[in-house]
């Protein structure tokens, strides 16, 4: 089984002597799918033809969901029911995990490389479609591949409208020092829309205060973890908790 839409995707099976299944969106395949419309709600998916609503968010997720699918019914599930538990499934705290107030959504995302990190905020745009600003809010860990420092804040600075640089898990390293580090990314074109808040709720509450309606506000790096680390010391720390408390949202 592998996506024809990918450009490996042949490739993938060339060697197998197993027989091949695809599934795609854009190309014709045994398993296709429609995504007829990609919100920050959710997916609407047109399958076999027929429709299904899942609250996973972003064409990756369709794809995945297709693959997941195809797999299924290749094992000769009942499709009804692939269907209704493709339309249940809820996703993975701190994975793209979105919340809504009245004006303003919040993504917490679990993306701490630069491949990651990328792939989110392309996700983001995607659905976005550039009708509003983006607002980031990203560290990297202490303690770990400094190379990757840089190449996620010009990332972050290249794909949003409005950049904060804040402290991730600085474990044993000085957070200021690690910013110093990312901000050595950032191209000098976009450091007039880049600030620098080492203090991650300070950051996380800049970023929904700066919010206008209909803005998004990436809390990037930690996801679904529910501690900081500084000096070998956790602390109690949810990104999801203070987006909410800052947005108003119960």
């Amino acid at each position: 089984m592998s996506n024809i839409d990918d450009k490996n995707g042949k490739i993938i099976l060339q060697n197998t002597k197993a027989y091949c299944y695809y599934y795609g969106i854009n190309k014709i395949a045994e398993f296709k799918c429609r995504i007829l419309e990609n919100s920050f709600l959710g997916l609407l998916l047109n399958i076999d033809n027929i429709e299904v609503w899942t609250r996973l968010i972003g064409k990756f997720n369709a794809y995945n969901l297709l693959a997941t699918y195809a797999t299924a019914i290749l094992l000769n599930e009942n499709k009804d029911r692939i269907l209704t538990i493709i339309s249940n499934i809820k996703g993975a705290a701190g994975r793209f995990e979105c919340v809504k107030n009245d004006s303003i959504i919040g993504i917490v995302d679990y993306a701490h490389t630069p491949d990651a990190l990328e792939n989110v905020l392309d996700t983001i745009d995607e659905i976005n479609n550039k009708q509003n600003n983006i607002i980031t809010v990203i560290g990297a860990g202490g303690n770990r591949d400094k190379t990757k420092r840089p190449l996620m804040a010009k990332i972050a600075s290249e794909k949003s409208n409005k950049l904060i640089l804040t402290s991730d898990n600085p474990r044993f390293e000085e957070p200021l020092s690690i910013i110093e580090d990312m901000q050595k990314g950032i191209d000098i074109n976009n450091r007039n829309k880049t600030i620098v808040i080492v203090d991650r709720k300070e950051a996380i509450k800049t970023a929904c205060n700066m919010a206008n309606t209909g803005d998004i506000i990436l809390i990037a790096g930690k996801g679904h973890e529910n501690y900081q680390e500084i000096n070998g010391v956790k602390t109690h720390f949810n990104d999801m908790e203070l987006l909410k408390e800052f947005l108003n949202i119960k």
